[in-house]
């Protein structure tokens, strides 16, 4: 199914990168210039995601209509922020995800497709992990070990066994999965967590050494998913990976 957003905002630089990623992603979208406009526009109907600009007045009361909505008719909530809004209080208000601005629109695409995939996760209730391979993550409270389930040149999604604090420029990294030994560092900024320790980390620096060989292990895994799979996927829960020395 099509996703369809609602866009609260009147930045329209931030307007412009959004209506070019939705373009390219196939999303079909609405912008908003008010929070009385948006609220009536969520009662009338169904919407995949909503983004609000945290800059915006009232942006609070559209943030909790969004989240009393019946559960069917929840969107995924996108907080849209500067400076002036800390991270923690965008997740605290019940944001799923963060843009920050000024908006990046590759940033954009990795969101979006984390969402798409948490949509659907939700809608099986179950969760079908492609890789496995674990990362180790630096935090302002010490390193912390966490599993990766999903890969792509812009970004990771993870399993983190407590969740995790909303920070920019997280230091971390990781072993490509087997049969590689090769170590790629990197910061990200955390783009959404959840309560379970899930999140997703949007890659914000690559040390290009680092970028060749996720690069080359990026095509080499796309051509080795479109053949048909040996065998099925392990158990969910299930981990089947060893410790690695990669500090």
């Amino acid at each position: 199914m099509r996703m369809n957003t609602l866009v609260m905002s009147r930045n329209a630089g931030a307007i412009q990168v959004l209506v070019a990623a939705f373009a390219e992603l196939g999303i079909e979208y609405r912008v908003l210039l008010s929070a009385s406009e948006t609220i009536e526009t969520l009662a009338s109907g169904r919407h995949s995601a909503l983004i609000v600009d945290f800059d915006l007045p009232q942006v609070l009361e559209v943030v909790k209509v969004a989240r009393t909505l019946a559960s069917r008719r929840r969107p995924v909530l996108f907080g849209m922020i500067g400076n002036k809004f800390s991270i923690e209080s965008v997740f605290q208000a019940g944001a799923n995800f963060v843009l920050y601005k000024p908006l990046d629109i590759r940033q954009i695409r990795h969101t979006f497709r984390l969402a798409q995939g948490v949509i659907a996760i939700d809608r099986r209730g179950t969760t079908r992990r492609a890789i496995e391979t674990l990362a180790y993550l630096d935090l302002p409270q010490g390193t912390i070990p966490a599993l990766i389930y999903e890969l792509t040149g812009e970004g990771l999604s993870l399993q983190a066994g407590e969740p995790l604090i909303p920070l920019r420029a997280v230091r971390m990294r990781f072993l490509l999965p087997a049969p590689t030994t090769q170590v790629v560092h990197a910061r990200g900024d955390i783009v959404w967590a959840d309560k379970a320790g899930r999140a997703g980390l949007f890659f914000s620096h690559i040390p290009a050494g680092c970028r060749r060989d996720l690069d080359s292990w990026l095509r080499k895994h796309s051509a080795r998913m479109s053949q048909p799979p040996p065998s099925v996927l392990p158990e969910r829960n299930k981990w089947p990976v060893q410790p690695l020395s990669i500090y």
